[in-house]
């Protein structure tokens, strides 16, 4: 399929159901559980755990329905706003929230977290103190100045964007583009935890390929310090997964923040 065909997730969306299957699932066959689910855990993990990250208010700006990401944000953040591009994530991340029948299972997530702080026995403390942290899910409609608009949100402590900004970018100067916007939600001195995939052009979801934007580590890094960004803290994996519904390289983690 040529990439001109690729569907773009910010305009055509995807089965927000089958995107945590294919890549999140606690299936034998799910291939990815290395790349996406534990390399993440843990780097969210050991940097809040350093225990400079924190304050009143955490936005969430991430692809698809993922709370995996915000296991560790929740011991140090009491509000975490999430922002979703579209409204069957929305339904889905909300299904989990609420506790509704057919929810997507995250226990496997929620258990090597607990395995990495050494707390296995507070499993379902910790996804309940994820539920009472989220404590809003808000449309975001990405070309209007005040993205939650008419909702006008607190300066952020903290931003997470996981594998979001690669999703809605055409090129590399809509990245930096989008990544000056996200910015603007943060504190002075606020902190960015930013997740991506390297040297990627697609993945799929069901019978979709999703398009995404191509780049590597050096151009993240020259993009986050064009924008006052010092980078704290980098970490990048080589792909172990085998499997053709995606081509990335690698996933890079960055912790970084904006310089007063």
């Amino acid at each position: 399929m040529a990439s001109s065909s690729h569907k773009h997730y910010h305009v055509h969306g995807f089965d927000s159901r089958q995107h945590l299957e294919h890549y999140m699932s606690d299936k034998p066959d799910m291939v990815f559980k290395e790349d996406i689910l534990k390399f993440p855990i843990e780097n969210f993990a050991k940097t809040f755990a350093k225990g400079h990250i924190k304050g009143d208010v955490l936005i969430d700006l991430s692809l698809g329905s993922f709370v995996h990401h915000l296991y560790a944000a929740s011991e140090f953040f009491k509000h975490i706003l999430v922002l979703k591009v579209r409204d069957r994530c929305i339904l889905e991340l909300k299904r989990w929230l609420d506790t509704r029948t057919g929810a997507f299972h995250w226990g496997h997530a929620t258990k090597h977290h607990a395995d990495v702080h050494g707390k296995s026995e507070e499993l379902e403390d910790k996804e309940g103190k994820v539920r009472s942290a989220v404590q809003h899910v808000v449309k975001c409609h990405l070309e209007k100045e005040n993205m939650t608009d008419p909702i006008v949100l607190p300066p952020a402590d903290c931003l997470i964007s996981f594998w979001l900004i690669d999703n809605i970018s055409k090129d590399q100067e809509d990245y930096v583009r989008y990544l000056r916007k996200f910015s603007k939600l943060l504190k002075p001195g606020g902190h960015l935890l930013l997740f991506g995939a390297l040297e990627i052009s697609y993945y799929t979801v069901g019978k979709d390929k999703i398009r995404t934007l191509t780049y590597d580590e050096e151009f993240v890094r020259k993009a986050l310090a064009g924008e006052g960004f010092v980078i704290d803290d980098c970490k990048v994996k080589k792909r172990t997964a085998v499997s053709d519904l995606t081509d990335y390289k690698g996933m890079i983690f960055i912790s970084a923040h904006k310089d007063k």
